[in-house]
């Protein structure tokens, strides 16, 4: 669909697929099908779909970054290494390159809303069941089961309504509010519609903070290093 720069207005649905899977093969067919190559619209969609449309491999791969060679599996630099050497060439069969691009990696926008799903999801994976924070959620969300609340598995009203909600903060250890509280920054003057003029150090502080609660979900904080980086 197109969105609107500044979602004032509505957006409008150009394509969809019936009965077909989430697949390199489709995405091209798509693709060919809206004239892609003739308006060369800016794209921005999840993580999964960015690298099937930059042609790279699926799953939990050495190098699944489209724009730099970060290297999922040298978790010791994760956290302290921010600048990793830029993907350059993207030749098949190299560096988890599997099919030719189908769009160029200036024009990809990263998702702010699946970030801040994922950023969410990796605070509550690592929160303490045993305290009363646990079951204040179940309280405040008592439609979920607990296994989506262990998993984390939040929708973004959801998020909002947690972020809103004035009980939850005081349930928490004091690592995990430092936490909580760099995610809310992180939300609310990073990853909205405007960016404070500090947002760096905001976002610095969110990976110390998570790092210091003990998150292993390195992938999504390479996309905030990134985004911040980049955007």
């Amino acid at each position: 669909m197109l969105l609107h720069n500044g979602n004032k207005i509505p957006s409008v649905p150009i394509a969809h697929g019936v009965n077909v899977k989430e697949t390199y093969e489709t995405m091209k067919d798509l693709l060919q099908l809206i004239k892609y190559e003739e308006y060369k619209w800016k794209i921005c969609c999840d993580l999964k779909v960015v690298a099937m449309l930059r042609g790279m491999q699926g799953g939990y791969t050495k190098y699944c970054c489209f724009l730099c060679l970060w290297d999922s599996r040298d978790t010791e630099k994760h956290y302290r290494q921010q600048q990793w050497q830029e993907r350059t060439t993207s030749v098949i069969g190299e560096q988890n390159v599997k099919n030719s691009p189908l769009v160029k990696k200036e024009s990809v926008i990263l998702p702010p809303l699946h970030i801040k799903l994922g950023l969410a999801k990796n605070f509550l994976v690592k929160l303490n069941k045993t305290n009363n924070a646990f079951p204040h959620l179940k309280k405040l969300f008592p439609h979920l089961s607990d296994a989506k609340l262990k998993a984390g598995v939040l929708t973004g009203p959801e998020i909002r309504k947690l972020i809103e909600d004035s009980v939850f903060p005081t349930l928490l250890s004091s690592i995990e509010a430092a936490a909580w509280t760099s995610f809310k920054q992180t939300v609310r003057h990073f990853l909205g519609n405007n960016k404070s003029p500090d947002y760096k150090s905001i976002v610095r502080d969110l990976l110390s903070n998570y790092a210091n609660m003990g998150t292993h979900s390195f992938h999504v904080f390479h996309y905030s290093n990134l985004y911040l980086c980049h955007y």
